[in-house]
């Protein structure tokens, strides 16, 4: 009755036009790194409202009023709705053919990010992850202050990792050492996310010391390579990767456990999985085992031909025998009886009610613990 239904994006800009602006873009690891600036720029005095498209451990929340200038907000790709904003600074993470259902191809996704980057102001910067191809591609179009960052020589802001794992890592902004971080988030995948929330704390003042005692007590982000304990001898772990690349930078950190890897994935829409069924089996065959969940439908009508079969079908053919498809509830139990040994490691992956099961799942192992 008269109340003005308004989509986030629009909303987002109108806040944006009120604060400082800091979107952060990008085709995965978005949420991770806006949660990561904002803590660098609490942890620096600066009071941001933040707007994050996960919840945050360390807080519990998705959302925080703050009473500082900066405002620190995920902007979505996904239908284009992120070029409503116009950001002081652009974060873009990386780049990576998704949302297939609105961006046709690779052209119209580098497009899209080409319009957002030249929104950012004069006295604005674009910050971003240089050892992206795609994203490295778009730097000779932009009359803005760059800075990169990454893992490989050349980025403005470097990390260097101890090991694998990439917990912990030297700094260096062009050829000075700026000290070290420690990470609680493992992988490559989120040292890069770290390095994207250090470039953006300098860029606004903060001292590095603040931004790496920050970024060391950062918890991570609801689903996102979430610990949710040990239940009957098997870690589990609850992720919310439901495309190609998601998978394997969470099964690259899995495989550094020392433990068997046993995966349960529910594929999220039937577009994607019509795209992306070779690429998903490729970044499964990381696994030890396999379990695969009906395709969760989103918003989307089912497509003819088109169901987690595709996916089994090319594990196949990769020579990959070891995946099972699972139909309704009870056959998760009988699955996880089947296939689960003390000393696995289960990774619980997908973007759809996957997230919702994980309490019933660590439930029905530790009553088999009980047994």
């Amino acid at each position: 009755d008269g109340i003005p239904v308004i989509r986030r994006a629009e909303m987002l800009a109108e806040l944006m036009r009120l604060k400082y602006g800091i979107a952060v873009a990008g085709s995965h690891g978005k949420t991770t790194t806006t949660s990561l600036v904002a803590e660098v720029l609490a942890a620096g005095g600066l009071d941001p409202t933040v707007l994050v498209g996960g919840r945050a451990l360390t807080t519990g929340a998705n959302a925080i009023l703050g009473r500082g200038e900066y405002l620190v907000a995920e902007a979505d790709e996904s239908d284009g709705s992120f070029l409503q904003l116009v950001p002081a600074i652009a974060v873009v993470t990386n780049m990576d053919l998704e949302h297939v259902d609105y961006y046709p191809d690779l052209a119209a996704l580098r497009a899209a990010f080409a319009v957002f980057l030249a929104k950012v102001p004069f006295y604005g910067a674009c910050i971003l992850c240089g050892d992206d191809p795609e994203v490295r591609a778009l730097i000779p179009g932009l009359d803005r202050k760059v800075i990169t960052y990454g893992l490989n020589p050349g980025a403005d802001v470097r990390g260097v990792p101890d090991d694998e794992r990439a917990m912990s890592a030297t700094v260096l902004v062009g050829e000075r050492e700026m000290g070290r971080l420690q990470l609680r988030l493992a992988g490559r995948h989120n040292l890069s996310n770290a390095l994207a929330a250090v470039a953006v704390g300098m860029e606004l003042g903060v001292p590095f010391g603040q931004t790496a005692q920050a970024l060391a007590g950062f918890a991570g982000v609801g689903r996102r390579y979430e610990d949710r304990g040990e239940h009957g001898g098997v870690l589990v772990v609850d992720d919310y990767g439901h495309h190609p690349t998601e998978l394997a930078a969470t099964l690259r950190v899995a495989r550094t456990s020392g433990r068997r890897v046993v995966v349960l994935f529910q594929p999220h829409r039937f577009t994607r999985t019509r795209h992306f069924h070779a690429q998903f089996a490729a970044a499964l065959a990381a696994a030890d085992h396999v379990g695969l969940l009906p395709v969760y439908a989103a918003s989307e009508e089912p497509l003819v031909g088109v169901d987690s079969g595709l996916i089994a079908g090319a594990m196949a053919r990769l020579g990959f025998a070891a995946v099972d498809l699972l139909e309704g509830a009870d056959a998760i139990d009988r699955w996880l009886d089947d296939r689960l040994e003390p000393g696995d490691l289960l990774v619980t992956l997908g973007a759809g009610d996957i997230g919702r099961r994980v309490a019933g799942i660590c439930g029905h192992l530790d009553g088999r613990s009980d047994r």
